[in-house]
């Protein structure tokens, strides 16, 4: 283990141990997802419910709100924080969105349109009942507690797994109704006797010449950014500002991404990173002193702030701080922070090169899958779970890709009509018969992180399968080749996509667009495409997904994505324009296009796009995959 701790430490000085970081870093995911199960409830076992309610008598607590994530409001927590899928038994697949209310004699879990088909089979028989956070059902769930409960009455959360705002805004809320908020009850500690430790895998070092800037750099202009927000201290809680401030990753603290467990605090006297000694080896303590970071244990930042002199204007984003720590602030904290994560969201030069390689490698690894299942599916023999292991292994197959970059979702059919689905061998089928195959799917490699999804026809496709894809790709197409003003949101730009849908009456209800990392999440702000009102302009250097979809609950499902980069398109006497340019390299299905309903600029955006991917991917492939690859990107037109 120590050897290969070594080798990962001299990433930043060749690329030659690329094939030593991926083992290491997929052990470790691995041995994460299959040693630390999260234990199910059973059907019908009300015990887990039972434990939590006794507590709840015990604090005096009548209502109990639980999150689905942990002190730094991950996405996809480790399992340490991930309590509440212990508790209800949902398990929302590629992110933690669920937030669950247990009350004396009811208890209900909310998510959003994603999974509520999952939601709906997970829950039966648990003793919660789901609720809808999004869509024309929507129910407001701060808003529903408070009508529920009565005057006198007090709501108990972890103030841990609670953001600022959040917590701010339930306790308003319920002091409105003359409802008590106690933050300081961590349920779990008292009902979940054999919850997984916290992760303490050690950290290792990325080449700062994929980077392309030192953490010198990166937190000298973070700094900068906490003076124009009128403060002199930042606390950097959200795991990738810090793993990207630091350059550092780690395997298995955080499930297909290698950011890892820990705080930052930076002023312009002192850096000091709070984590596990555990993590620290003697490479990456070189690394930290070069740059002059000092190491305090994860479990002091509470501590720390608390001591900060009263001068100090600490810089705190309410979205990703705990209320927990907030809590025992002693200094006069300052909320803001979106100027940093914007750093974070701006690639580099340098970056954007390494990740046109990444995409060309993601291609290759995407032609070897599809051209598999065209060959092996007329047998009957593949499946959505045997679907899964296969373009794992193709993707890791290069020594580049240290994992993927979520949990494909493989859906056939009715089954990609759940936007999240993860196949199970409970829930697994047979790839037979005509129908549609959605495959979302990424990796993380060193170069930067992947996501596209493509939804392919096998067999003979329907009319109206055939109408809906060409109705999506309008929308991809539409979206991808806009032009927008300086300053211009991803919330102005989304009805771009869902335009043709809503003209006959159809709709999706996730966002269109995510912000997409390097090397780190898969899903990162501040910038996104949504219906969502977000203030963050797109700006040059920003990666975004491009991902409109439609889904029809027991028929199939359809979704488009390639990840585009915001980049300048001109300049007038009315400022500067931009514009996307698609990254993603994997050709869509011209089977399944109706190019009657298609414009001339849209046949053309399709084949300009195909000649760029056949252009890169070819050099590529093998003579088999190049004609393949040249058959799936011949030209098409009105007579096709």
């Amino acid at each position: 283990m120590a050897a290969k701790l070594r080798i990962i430490s001299e990433l930043r000085e060749s690329f030659c141990t690329e094939l030593e970081i991926r083992d290491f870093f997929c052990n470790f995911t691995a041995s994460l997802i299959y040693a630390n199960p999260i234990p199910k409830i059973m059907k019908k076992n009300f015990e887990y419910l039972t434990r939590l309610r006794e507590v709840m008598k015990q604090h005096g607590i009548d209502a109990v709100v639980i999150t689905g994530t942990d002190p730094h409001q991950s996405e996809l927590p480790p399992h340490h924080w991930r309590g509440r899928e212990w508790l209800t038994g949902f398990e929302s697949g590629n992110g933690t969105n669920g937030t669950a209310v247990v009350l004396m004699d009811e208890a209900y879990c909310w998510t959003d349109s994603r999974y509520f088909i999952q939601a709906e089979e997970q829950l039966k028989d648990t003793g919660f009942k789901m609720m809808k956070e999004d869509g024309p059902e929507a129910v407001d769930l701060i808003g529903w507690l408070a009508g529920h409960l009565k005057e006198g009455q007090t709501v108990g959360i972890d103030g841990m797994t609670f953001s600022v705002s959040l917590a701010q805004r339930l306790q308003q809320e319920l002091s409105d109704n003359g409802i008590g908020l106690n933050d300081g009850f961590p349920q779990f500690d008292y009902i979940y006797p054999d919850r997984p430790q916290r992760p303490k895998n050690e950290l290792f070092i990325h080449d700062e010449g994929i980077v392309g800037e030192t953490v010198d750099s990166k937190i000298r202009r973070v700094l900068a950014e906490v003076k124009a927000e009128l403060a002199n201290a930042v606390l950097l809680s959200a795991l990738d500002d810090i793993a990207w401030a630091t350059n550092l990753r780690t395997a298995g603290d955080i499930n297909f991404s290698p950011i890892f467990v820990g705080f930052l605090y930076l002023d312009e006297s002192r850096r000091i990173l709070f984590v596990d000694a555990e993590k620290v080896n003697a490479d990456v303590k070189a690394h930290l002193d070069k740059y002059g970071i000092e190491v305090k244990g994860y479990e002091d930042v509470l501590s720390f702030v608390a001591a900060l002199p009263k001068e100090t204007r600490l810089l705190l984003d309410p979205e990703k701080t705990a209320r927990g720590i907030y809590d025992k602030v002693g200094c006069t904290p300052v909320f803001g922070g979106s100027r940093v994560a914007k750093l974070k969201s701006i690639k580099n030069p340098t970056m954007l090169k390494n990740l046109a390689t990444a995409m060309e490698k993601d291609g290759v690894a995407l032609t070897r899958f599809f051209m598999m299942v065209e060959k092996e599916y007329p047998s009957g023999k593949l499946t959505e779970v045997e679907l899964g292991k296969r373009l794992r292994a193709l993707r890791l197959a290069d020594p580049a890709c240290v994992d993927e970059s979520f949990s494909a979702i493989l859906g056939w059919n009715g089954h990609g009509a759940i936007v999240h689905y993860e196949a199970t061998e409970e829930t697994d089928v047979a790839i037979e018969g005509d129908g549609l195959l959605l495959v979302d799917s990424g990796g993380q490699y060193t170069y930067g992180t992947t996501d596209i999804t493509r939804t392919v026809a096998l067999g003979t496709p329907a009319e109206e399968q055939k109408h809906d894809f060409t109705l999506v790709l309008k929308g991809h197409i539409a979206l991808g080749t806009a032009v927008f003003p300086e300053g211009t949101t991803g919330h102005q730009l989304d009805a771009f996509a869902r335009q043709f849908l809503w003209n006959e009456g159809k709709a999706y209800y996730h966002g269109t667009g995510h912000g997409v990392g390097f090397f780190i999440n898969c899903h990162e702000g501040p910038q996104n495409i949504r219906l969502n009102i977000n203030p963050t302009p797109l700006q040059p250097g920003m990666i975004t997904s491009n991902e409109p979809g439609l889904y029809l609950e027991g028929r199939y499902g359809i979704r488009l994505e390639n990840l585009i980069v915001t980049v300048p398109a001109m300049e007038t006497e009315f400022g500067r324009f931009y514009k996307f340019d698609t990254m993603t390299l994997f050709p869509f299905d011209t089977a399944l296009m109706q190019t009657e309903i298609m414009t001339d600029a849209e046949i053309e955006w399709v084949n300009a796009y195909h000649a760029e991917v056949r252009r890169r991917l070819t050099p590529l492939l093998s003579a088999e995959e190049a004609a393949w690859i040249e058959k799936k990107t011949a030209p098409i037109s009105r007579s096709k």
